[in-house]
């Protein structure tokens, strides 16, 4: 098949003659904002960022939370400034959808691993319900042993992978809700809520042994990472299809949330435009007056509705920790 290139001009041409590595590189953009993927099953975290990365040609991007490739769900991907507030979103609270298979216990506690055990037994649902407030509160967990604890300065599932006997020491974390949605014997189906550092898998294999039944996740889908949620979500093809609008860059920025909206779990505080200024200069403000907030801990700071950075209040004095640099 002959390409139609009758609307290429004469240097487009060359360009679409030469060697793929030849040809000159579109030059990277300053885009600043999240982009709250769908993840599909199958898609590494880090392909996930690389593909996004490329489609709006940004000089800089990261993930807020690695999510495994058997799982699918919220991915946040953070460009540019939006980089800055990557840990305000890790540090909040996250929710699941899950499935665990009962009868088998797998080495990496979900589908992708090998059968180290199996059992006959099966669990009644009245069983399984009984047991779910010894999984809620405040809890000590042993990770799994692929995790990417780090133990003596390697990651746990390279020793893992390794042949490596580890032992991971049990954590504390905390699980605000866990929820028998359906049962269907061999699997039944759970929604939770739960703080930063808390393993799903790790819940379904304690569960298994707790039952005498053993378990293993064979599904997993996460619904929401701090303040994102699965309304806010965008799935890969939608961002190929904007990607070739006329206008691609307009078209893609469609699908950009704001920066701040990583923030949306801490307070909001607005300064005068004297006080940005100082802030701006990585410099403290005393904050006072009789319509001096009172308030003690991280804030996001705007001023005239632009953020300008996230700051931290002590004994009344605001200092700048990140500093945004986003165009006014």
């Amino acid at each position: 098949m002959i390409a139609e290139d009758d609307d290429l001009t004469q240097d487009e041409k060359q360009d679409e003659a030469r060697p793929r590595a030849e040809r000159p590189r579109p030059k990277k953009r300053d885009v600043h904002g999240w982009i709250v993927l769908d993840k599909p099953i199958g898609m590494t975290s880090t392909h996930a960022v690389a593909v996004v990365k490329r489609l709006f040609n940004a000089r800089k991007a990261g993930h807020a939370g690695t999510l495994d490739p058997l799982a699918s769900g919220l991915l946040p991907i953070a460009l540019g400034e939006a980089t800055k507030t990557v840990p305000f979103v890790m540090d909040g609270r996250k929710a699941y959808a899950f499935t665990v298979a009962w009868g088998a216990e797998t080495d990496t506690d979900d589908a992708e691993g090998r059968v180290t055990a199996i059992h006959d037994m099966r669990p009644e649902r009245v069983a399984i319900e009984a047991l779910l407030p010894r999984f809620t509160g405040a809890i000590m967990q042993v990770p799994p042993r692929f995790s990417a604890i780090k133990i003596a300065g390697e990651r746990a599932y390279d020793l893992a992978r390794d042949g490596e006997n580890i032992e991971l020491a049990p954590r504390p974390v905390h699980i605000d809700r866990l929820t028998l949605v359906s049962h269907t014997g061999d699997r039944t189906l759970f929604e939770a809520e739960c703080g930063k550092g808390t393993y799903v898998r790790a819940i379904a294999r304690d569960l298994g042994r707790a039952l005498g039944c053993l378990g293993h996740v064979s599904a997993l889908r996460r619904t929401r990472v701090g303040p994102f949620r699965l309304d806010h979500a965008v799935v890969v093809e939608r961002l190929q299809e904007l990607g070739k609008a006329a206008e691609p860059e307009a078209a893609l920025a469609t699908a950009l949330l704001p920066v701040a909206t990583a923030l949306g779990d801490i307070p909001a505080l607005a300064v005068s435009r004297a006080d940005a200024a100082r802030l701006m200069r990585g410099q403290s403000v005393l904050l006072r007056g009789r319509d001096a907030p009172v308030m003690e801990g991280w804030v996001s700071v705007s001023t005239n509705g632009a953020l300008i950075a996230v700051g931290e209040i002590e004994l009344g004095e605001l200092h700048p920790r990140r500093i945004f640099n986003l165009p006014r």
